[in-house]
């Protein structure tokens, strides 16, 4: 058996949660879903630890500063 990271666990864990709530209903467009949740804390988070410092913020995220613009405004955060 495969060790999994607690992040990867996690995320699995909630969907095993979604898929029962759903119940007979079928998902859709699961993984932009998933994406969307996941990106925004991620966002957060990365200007958190660098204090509001875009560009810092972006090379944690392994993104430019452009994209993470865009992404910030995507999900209506503070550019």
């Amino acid at each position: 058996m495969s060790k999994t990271n607690p992040l990867e666990q996690s995320v699995r864990d909630r969907l095993e949660r979604y898929f029962t709530d759903l119940g007979d209903s079928e998902p859709r467009d699961m993984l932009a879903m998933v994406i969307n949740c996941v990106e925004r804390p991620v966002l957060e988070v990365a200007l958190e630890k660098s204090h509001g410092n875009q560009s810092k913020a972006a090379e944690m995220l392994g993104i430019t500063r452009s994209t993470l613009r865009k992404k910030l405004l995507a999900h209506n955060l503070q550019p």
